[in-house]
């Protein structure tokens, strides 16, 4: 059957339905509706509404009916296997009004799969050869669950896909997307985010102003990332201007308020923006971590800069080699500590790295946060400072490691860089 022809409907508006009893008794984590909920506002769709729900007929049925009268485009995954609890197509032809029967291709098909590897066919499979007159069926070259893509007579569309994430991305890539843009999807859209630090959520909204955060186009919204604070302006286009022009125009607001604070934009992460200043200065960096659990590592991966990292127990000898007070308890907040003197261990770490830049961190627990030490040793100067971050144990440690980064990228960007 070839796809509906482009009626006079855009397909702006989008809903997701994710069908599973396994997603809804937690067994099973949904990663498939933020995929396609980042895919289709991409391409300029709003997606209104990401539903997940049991292997219950009228339940999905429901959902699908609903659905298609209040969105556009409605983007099923699961439920499309052989078995009597997946019910998909059973909801998709009652919301319809249609009725499925076995296509003969799909049959064919089917029944060849099974019969190249020397197996009977189960006839529970024909479920899968199902098709109502308004389906379009969505090949499946990674697995035996077709889709279906049907077109209602008012235009709007449901794409029914696999819930296996290798069945489904490329079956929504390539047969789904090109069908839905051929029938008017999206409009011009256009987006920037900037990465903060250094600064709180609540702060940022703050300095934005709530006239900002409620203008709704271009959209400027705050998120708490677990690396940094994002601030993401999107728009569409409402000519006579483009989605371009107003996102340029409000992401000029946002760094006039909080340009200080950001270090990154797009999803760049610390590994990244720290490994491209290195590469510009042709240097490399190891480190020693001291009660860091070894934080300040994992945020960094397998980075090809990071050429070394020593991670000591605070209360290992070597730890406190450098400490002729004995480890003093010190007010974490009043800079450098005399008698500490981390930069020993930056120098240790460029030493036994072999690299250009050394950076020690040293974290210990107060009062129900975590006092972080970090120096960095690079050719051009040597830098110790103190920081204060939110909470202890894994968290305090994490955020030990950030703070660790974001001195680390504002230092090789001024003066610890400079001869």
């Amino acid at each position: 059957m070839p796809p509906p022809t482009p009626s006079t409907r855009r397909l702006l508006t989008a809903e997701l339905v994710s069908i599973g009893s396994e997603l809804t008794v937690g067994d099973t984590r949904d990663t498939n509706a933020g995929e396609l909920a980042r895919s289709l506002t991409a391409m300029g769709v709003r997606v209104g509404r990401l539903t997940a729900l049991p292997d219950d007929l009228d339940a999905v049925t429901e959902a699908f009916r609903l659905g298609i009268a209040r969105s556009d485009v409605v983007v099923s995954t699961g439920g499309l296997g052989p078995t009597p609890d997946d019910l998909t197509r059973e909801a998709i032809a009652a919301a319809c009004g249609e009725t499925p029967v076995v296509d003969p291709g799909l049959e064919a098909w089917l029944r060849e799969l099974w019969r190249r590897r020397g197996l009977p066919f189960p006839e529970l499979n024909l479920k899968q050869a199902w098709r109502i007159p308004s389906a379009t069926i969505l090949d499946n070259p990674n697995g035996t669950a077709p889709g279906w893509f049907v077109g209602r007579p008012d235009g709007r569309v449901i794409a029914a896909l696999p819930g296996q994430p290798r069945e489904m991305r490329p079956m929504w890539a390539d047969q789904a997307v090109p069908r839905l843009r051929a029938l008017g999807l999206g409009t011009e859209v256009a987006a920037r985010t900037y990465r903060l630090t250094g600064i709180g959520e609540s702060q940022v909204a703050d300095l934005l102003g709530e006239r900002l955060l409620r203008t709704a186009n271009p959209i400027v919204a705050t998120y708490a990332r677990t690396e940094a604070v994002d601030v993401r302006v999107s728009a569409t286009a409402a000519p006579p201007r483009s989605a371009q022009e107003l996102v340029d125009e409000a992401a000029a607001t946002v760094l006039d308020k909080l340009g200080p604070y950001v270090w990154a934009t797009g999803e760049t992460t610390w590994s990244e923006a720290i490994g491209r200043r290195l590469e510009d200065l042709g240097w490399s960096a190891a480190a020693v971590e001291i009660g860091t659990g070894g934080s300040l590592s994992a945020l960094f991966g397998d980075a090809d800069w990071f050429r070394f990292d020593e991670i000591l127990r605070e209360d290992a000898p070597a730890a406190r080699a450098h400490e002729p007070d004995g480890g003093l308890d010190v007010d974490p907040g009043a800079g450098p500590v005399p008698g500490t003197d981390l930069i020993r261990f930056a120098r240790r770490a460029r030493e036994l790295g072999g690299a250009d830049v050394g950076v020690a961190v040293r974290t210990r627990f107060r009062s129900g946060d975590t006092a972080v030490s970090i120096a960095l040793s690079t050719p051009a100067a040597e830098r110790q400072v103190s920081r204060v971050v939110f909470l202890t144990g894994g968290l305090g440690r994490s955020r030990a490691a950030l703070a660790a980064a974001a001195f680390v990228l504002e230092a090789l960007r001024g003066p610890a860089s400079e001869p």
